[in-house]
């Protein structure tokens, strides 16, 4: 590939710098997301758009009256089905061909659809776009998040990847904003309104392309592929060269590849579906975690919020355009929100996160909607309809602060490196189930029963809390390489999984001191190590893929 720049981030800059510079690089990406997610709210509120795809038509405020709304979610939804296939396709590039080289692909698939959304002229067009720029998305998503997960430091892993989605959210403001002052064009009529709206994703998606061939591999798929002294050379960048934190870190990966290269059943996605093969790693069992924690996070409301909050502000008795004004400003403090996940995700654990959020995020929904129907038989007192948005805004506030990263952040940390892309996919796959469901049915749930949808997700917010309690381990301060023994217990309950960890931490510190690993005594290690969270990974992973290996 003669094209590539010989030009290479990690030779100039390291450690910190150039972790903030790889931070940077995969939020361009997940900015592009968000956006992409996020137009589609004003696309939807476009006259032109609405009679174009004929499910609907401009009213006087410059807004759109649905009269086919099962045509409308069905566009916004079969993007995800787009996405779903990009994450199947995803999960085998990431792990073939590589991080970069995975993410240039996805990059092009998304410019070529959002090129053909943004020129389409009927119906058929714009689905079989969306499906195009769905691929790529689903692409990005199954692959960049890995990327982060795999080159972070493990005690700032959630950190790391919590700031990236804070350009996620940035995404969405933007989206909302561009199309807003877009609304005026004409009177809110003209195609301008929603083509240059889905236009404008094609430039993060160009600057991605252009900037990701100087970055460097992710250092645990080089050393997957043979090419340690290239993994050396960019942990030692990534880590430091005054410490030995890379050369222990090299030592783990190295260990657990040879044990992962002994159990090719893991390769298949049928095979991770089901568990075929896969021993005490249990990977059916962490296929269907990240599958259902995906569906889950759409279930608890956001996916309404996002897309359909004009409707939503609409039935707390705000107008048109008091509902849009409000609509981009929900999404300005969604977005600072996302700040505090960066600062607490790794501190008090991906649990407590999701519990505290699931708590706060129902009671807004139910109060949400009661106000809402209080405007509706009361009219008069505006105040009720204030009192909804206000929890509105406390709802997104909230769930940027906690739900927003975790169900991102656990696909890229439960699977083993050999099939971590792979894995994580499954996790885009949920996304996209949970998305593509409740985007179709959003407007058809809002026409009929207005806002008691809102019930609906207050509903499954408090379902979440028993579900996580019982069978979401904790990932939180445990590098990836020992993640293993998280699932090694043979039951599903969270609870074990602690106790089976545990066990194997105690036995294998026992053991450890005889076992050589790339030269050095294991007690040599531990002078290096010290007593942080990953001093044992390697061997206890040994015992877990030892015991895949004789299924």
């Amino acid at each position: 590939m003669g094209f590539l720049p010989t030009y290479k981030i990690v030779d100039h800059y390291e450690t910190k710098t150039l972790l903030m510079f790889l931070n940077l690089v995969a939020g361009v990406s997940i900015f592009f997301f968000g956006y992409d997610q996020g137009m589609m709210s004003g696309v939807n509120n476009s006259p032109n758009y609405a009679t174009r795809m004929r499910f609907g038509y401009g009213n006087e405020e410059g807004g759109v009256v649905v009269t086919n709304s099962t045509r409308q979610g069905g566009i916004v939804a079969i993007y995800y089905f787009g996405t779903l296939l990009g994450a199947v396709a995803g999960g085998y590039l990431g792990d073939k061909l590589g991080r970069v080289k995975s993410i240039a692909v996805g990059c092009a698939w998304a410019v070529l659809g959002a090129s053909l959304q943004c020129s389409a002229m009927n119906i058929a067009w714009m689905c079989c776009a969306r499906v195009i720029n769905g691929v790529g998305t689903g692409i990005l998503n199954a692959v960049v998040p890995v990327y982060s997960a795999e080159t972070a430091e493990y005690k700032s892993r959630g950190m790391f990847i919590a700031f990236e989605f804070t350009l996620n959210i940035f995404g969405v403001v933007v989206a909302y904003w561009l199309e807003y002052g877009l609304s005026y064009v004409n009177g809110g009529y003209s195609d301008v309104r929603w083509r240059l709206s889905i236009g404008f994703q094609i430039i993060p998606l160009l600057f991605l392309f252009a900037a990701i061939w100087v970055f460097p591999e992710s250092p645990r798929w080089l050393v997957k592929n043979g090419q340690t002294e290239e993994a050396r050379y960019i942990l030692q960048r990534l880590r430091g060269t005054e410490t030995d934190e890379a050369e222990t870190e090299l030592q783990d990966i190295l260990h657990i590849v040879e044990l992962e290269h002994e159990n090719s059943k893991l390769n298949s996605y049928w095979n991770m579906f089901f568990g075929i093969g896969s021993g005490d790693l249990h990977l059916g069992r962490r296929v269907q975690l990240v599958i259902w924690l995906q569906i889950l996070q759409e279930w608890i409301g956001i996916a309404g919020i996002t897309v359909y909050a004009p409707t939503i502000f609409s039935n707390a008795g705000f107008d048109t355009d008091k509902s849009n004004w409000l609509s981009g400003l929900n999404n300005v403090f969604y977005m600072f929100a996302t700040i505090i996940n960066a600062f607490t995700v790794d501190r008090f654990g991906r649990r407590m996160t999701l519990y505290w959020g699931a708590i706060a995020q129902g009671i807004a929904m139910f109060l949400a909607g009661g106000f809402s129907r209080a405007q509706i038989n009361y009219p008069d007192n505006t105040s009720w309809g204030a009192a909804s948005a206000s929890f509105i805004f406390i709802y997104t506030s909230v769930f940027g602060a906690t739900w927003l990263v975790v169900p991102w952040l656990y696909p890229t940390e439960v699977f083993p490196l050999e099939v971590r892309a792979r894995g994580n996919a499954f996790g885009v796959i949920g996304w996209s189930i949970g998305n593509g469901w409740l985007t179709l049915l959003c407007p058809i749930m809002f026409n009929h029963i207005g806002e008691k949808t809102l019930y609906i997700f207050g509903a499954c917010n408090a379902i979440s809390i028993p579900i996580v309690y019982c069978l979401y381990p904790e990932t939180a301060k445990r590098t990836l390489e020992e993640v293993d023994f998280l699932f090694a217990a043979k039951t599903p309950w969270a609870w074990d999984a602690e106790k089976e960890f545990k066990r194997l931490s105690d036995e294998d510190r026992v053991n450890r001191v005889n076992r050589p690993v790339g030269g050095a005594k294991a007690h040599e290690l531990d002078n290096l190590q010290g007593s942080s969270a990953g001093d044992s990974a390697s061997s206890q992973a040994g015992s877990v893929m030892n015991a895949a290996g004789k299924d």
